[in-house]
């Protein structure tokens, strides 16, 4: 029908299709509806004019299988730094999830604060302070949907003109991520302390993102003396600040956790970060950050329209099960499982022909070390190698920015957490295969 012209009466067109009336006035509605027919009293339903002519409707697509991601079926990834599933603790977890939905369902229904629910805040707290000695309030503490959704929040609350300094060599993804949220990033060189303050001073840069207690992926734990020249950096100048990033501070194998830099700063710079995705599982996307009281305000200022990115069917069940212990025991009963997958590992190395050919670089801290290889191979060469053997390692090479050192070569992350006991031992026999050894 063309633009203009009259449609039939309801009453005609309904006896013309032996329908009722009333399905006839239902269509012409929603085609007025929709636009394409205008209603003139006492005149009828005219065809509206459409500029564009109308493309035939397309056809619906056959059903298809979903498409499944292909992933190589490696014999030991030792460059995949997840927690094995099978350590996830399941029934704690159902039972606690439960017991959530039967006795808080209004909360689970009410919107949460930007900063979280006070509950899972509260036992955040509490933690901190009996793991860690950090006495904060549940007001300090902010969740979020994984750390990299907190990093974009401190750039909101940053803002795009600041530099953000980042260590180099060090996790790419924490770039990609303050550069996708339009920051500019400068990368800092390391020594044998960690991030050098002549570098900050050098780059200009007035954010400092760090992990002082298992810098990733050297190893380094940064001593103190370097720690408080950092922080008087910071206090040299307004609006300069430390991120302290604790990813794995719950797995130091050997002594006791090593003191944060939020603990000792007496001049609110250091914002504090962790994550429940090493600790746990991959797939719990909850992490948190302790805001210093200055930041906090500023928090609460910019930001606090923002709706909280954490379900309540997530940060409950995790509160209860922080509240009730039961992720201290899981910690402990991981740091015991590691501890002895580390020292399996670390003999098989020493008794293989690796033990002559390879060096062992480790602090004792964290759920991965580097091991050094003594070959003319280049990383490249002993990467085909190793994955032709079923081995997914990487060499530390790859999380420099700048050009690496010499001192990178033949070096390669050995991550153990998702590695079996029982392939352990043959795993380095392959290694040691690929060195022709």
């Amino acid at each position: 029908m063309a633009a203009g012209q009259r449609l039939p009466s309801k009453r005609a067109l309904a006896a013309q299709l032996s329908i009722s009336t009333i399905t006839v006035e239902a269509a012409y509605g929603q085609l007025a509806d929709e636009g394409y027919i205008q209603p003139r009293p006492r005149s009828g339903y005219f065809v509206s004019p459409i500029a564009a002519p109308l493309a035939p409707a397309p056809a619906r697509p056959e059903p298809k299988a979903p498409a499944t991601p292909v992933t190589p079926a490696w014999f030991a990834d030792f460059a995949d730094s997840a927690a094995a599933t099978e350590d996830f603790p399941f029934s704690v977890w159902a039972k606690i999830y439960r017991e959530t939905l039967a006795s808080r369902a209004e909360a689970l229904l009410t919107r949460a604060p930007a900063a979280g629910v006070e509950p899972l805040r509260q036992a955040i707290a509490d933690h901190l302070w009996s793991f860690r000695g950090l006495a904060v309030s549940p007001g300090q503490i902010v969740i979020g949907p994984g750390a990299e959704y907190l990093y974009s929040l401190l750039v909101r609350l940053f803002g795009t003109a600041n530099l953000f300094g980042l260590e180099d060599p060090g996790y790419d993804k924490i770039g990609k991520v303050y550069a996708a949220c339009g920051a500019k990033c400068a990368f800092l060189p390391l020594d044998e302390d960690g991030v050098r303050p002549d570098a900050i001073r050098c780059q200009q840069a007035s954010i400092v993102h760090i992990s002082p207690s298992h810098h990733f992926p050297t190893g380094i734990i940064m001593p103190i003396r370097r720690r408080y020249e950092l922080l008087a950096w910071a206090d040299e100048a307004p609006g300069r600040y430390l991120i302290e990033d604790d990813y794995d501070s719950e797995f130091r194998l050997t002594g006791r956790p090593i003191p944060t830099l939020f603990g000792i700063d007496t001049a609110g710079r250091v914002i504090y970060l962790n994550t429940f995705s090493r600790s746990l599982a991959a797939t719990v996307r909850l992490s948190y950050m302790v805001l210093p009281p200055a930041l906090l305000r500023d928090f609460r200022a910019r930001l606090g329209f923002f709706s909280s990115a954490v379900s309540n069917f997530e940060q409950y069940p995790l509160a209860e099960f922080i509240r009730q212990g039961h992720f201290e025991k899981h910690i402990n009963r991981m740091r015991t499982k590691y501890r002895k997958r580390r020292s399996q590992l670390l003999a098989a190395i020493r008794q293989s022909p690796l033990g002559k050919k390879a060096q062992v670089i480790e602090a004792g801290s964290g759920l991965h070390f580097l091991l050094r290889f003594d070959t003319d191979q280049s990383d490249d060469d002993l990467t085909a190698r190793f994955q032709r053997q079923g081995l997914n390692l990487a060499p530390l090479a790859r999380y420099y920015q700048s050009p690496p050192p010499a001192s990178a070569a033949h070096t390669f992350l050995i991550n153990y957490a998702a590695v079996k006991s029982e392939i352990i031992e043959e795993a380095v026999r392959r290694m040691a295969a690929c060195l022709e050894i």
